[in-house]
């Protein structure tokens, strides 16, 4: 039996759905406030709970050996996880990181995510750890749907320094394949491994892209990167709550492209997993 976290989440959704279509064996841990109305149609056990709660983790592993962990990891929540796991006799876990924690940024939320991996692999479990890259795939993402919306209305797009930092998105249905398929690679357990999307685009190749999809014409307006860190940081201390902060402007100037040929062990998750993936197997 599988219990799976964070399944009324945006990735969540497609991980239960490839589930479903593999006929495994599971179940979710939901709060009782989540919306699990698309769980219920498909007559999927629920089990209530709260990661704060370490009883109620443990509660919902009765009788669970596998844990597919898509909650996030940056709330802190891996030490009570691990707890409950080790606690119900738990064999194997899987757990979605994000490749964020390579920012050079002094982030803390770097800092949660990069405690709760350490946590993790100091286990007794049998864990896999996956890093996406920035996910898109549907309007309910955090970054191309907004993108997307804005380019099909504002013809001006502001670019703070030279958009020729590298993005490597993955797409939501892709990943969840690679994350179902992960639970039959054995070679897998005790490693960790970044998940990106198929190839790496500047972040003018992005805008571009998208504005030909959607037949628009868009004006790239550049912003000198120095310019829009200043900008930002006037911003900040004027409004209390930024729409947008110099940190993320940051963040945006790092590369994000993050090749799985770079390590030895990478090559295994390219082989057994990814890419089945893009062959459609």
């Amino acid at each position: 039996m599988i219990l799976v976290t964070g399944a009324t989440g945006f990735l969540g959704e497609f991980v239960v759905k490839e589930l479903l279509d593999k006929n495994y064996d599971f179940c979710c841990f939901v709060r009782e406030a989540s919306d699990v109305e698309i769980l219920k149609e498909n007559d999927i056990e629920l089990r209530y709970g709260d990661l704060d709660d370490l009883e109620s983790v443990k509660k919902a592993l009765k009788g669970v050996d596998t844990l597919v962990n898509i909650a996030s990891l940056g709330f802190g929540h891996a030490p009570n996880i691990i707890d409950a796991c080790e606690a119900m006799d738990v064999k194997r876990g899987i757990f979605i990181s994000t490749t964020a924690i390579f920012t050079n940024l002094n982030a803390e939320s770097k800092k949660v995510r990069t405690a709760a991996e350490e946590t993790i692999k100091n286990s007794n479990l049998d864990y896999t750890i996956l890093r996406p890259t920035m996910i898109y795939g549907t309007e309910n993402d955090r970054n191309m749907f907004r993108l997307v919306k804005f380019l099909n209305k504002i013809p001006v797009m502001p670019i703070f320094g030279p958009g020729t930092y590298l993005l490597q998105p993955v797409y939501v249905k892709d990943l969840a394949r690679v994350i179902v398929k992960t639970l039959a690679v054995d070679a897998s357990i005790n490693n960790d491994y970044n998940i990106p999307g198929e190839k790496p685009l500047t972040y003018n190749q992005v805008i571009e892209s998208t504005a030909d999809a959607l037949g628009k014409k868009v004006f790239k307006l550049h912003i000198p990167y120095k310019l829009s860190i200043f900008l930002m940081s006037v911003y900040e201390k004027v409004f209390p709550n930024p729409v947008l902060k110099a940190e993320q402007v940051e963040r945006l100037n790092e590369n994000k492209d993050f090749s799985i040929k770079k390590r030895k062990k990478n090559l295994i998750m390219r082989q057994l997993v990814f890419l089945k993936v893009y062959q459609g197997k």
